[in-house]
């Protein structure tokens, strides 16, 4: 039940999106609106994944965690199939131009593959022999973070609070590592 109740409520952006775009139709420039929704509720959901093991104490969510990280996954997916699809309409030459003229969208890449790699070995047997290489996601919400500062070609108040809030997040995930070390010795 806890299961279905995850999925149902990280599932949330995605109806409302089809719901503003495809019921409401108020939506002026609906490519744009699908890359914000998708690319925030990726990034959200990614970096709450990370955040799992530093609220374990107070609400212990850690065996969904893969749940809910391949969920970020999807959002990342269905983010650059709005690319390829709608923006780009599979035009592979001008995918390629523009992935070299514009530095943001081949940093999204990067993560992009990043989180391929991190989905194709979150099962049970294959995370127990890749696991280390899963701390790459770090790599990947700062080449992230990178991708939608550049994007928006300028520093807003909200990617302000959003860079604040990795640092915070880095900060106690780094602690709680140092304090892991000292209680294994």
């Amino acid at each position: 039940m806890k299961r279905l109740s995850i999925s149902l409520i990280l599932l949330l952006p995605l109806l409302f999106l089809a719901f503003k775009v495809f019921v409401l139709e108020d939506i002026t420039d609906p490519i744009k609106y699908i890359y914000v929704i998708t690319g925030a509720s990726a990034t959200v959901i990614i970096f709450f994944s990370i955040c799992i093991s530093l609220i374990k104490d107070k609400i212990n969510l850690i065996k969904y965690r893969r749940l809910i990280g391949l969920f970020g996954f999807f959002y990342a997916l269905l983010h650059l199939l709005n690319f390829v699809v709608f923006d780009a309409e599979l035009d592979f030459l001008f995918i390629v131009e523009e992935t070299i003229d514009k530095p943001f969208i081949y940093l999204g890449m990067i993560a992009f593959f990043i989180l391929v790699f991190m989905s194709i070995t979150s099962t049970k047997k294959l995370f127990r022999k890749y696991n280390k290489y899963h701390k790459s996601v770090y790599l990947a919400l700062i080449l992230i973070t990178i991708h939608w500062v550049m994007a928006q070609k300028s520093i807003s108040i909200l990617q302000f609070g959003y860079i604040l809030a990795i640092l915070g997040i880095a900060y106690c995930k780094l602690i709680q590592q140092i304090v892991k070390k000292h209680s294994q010795k």
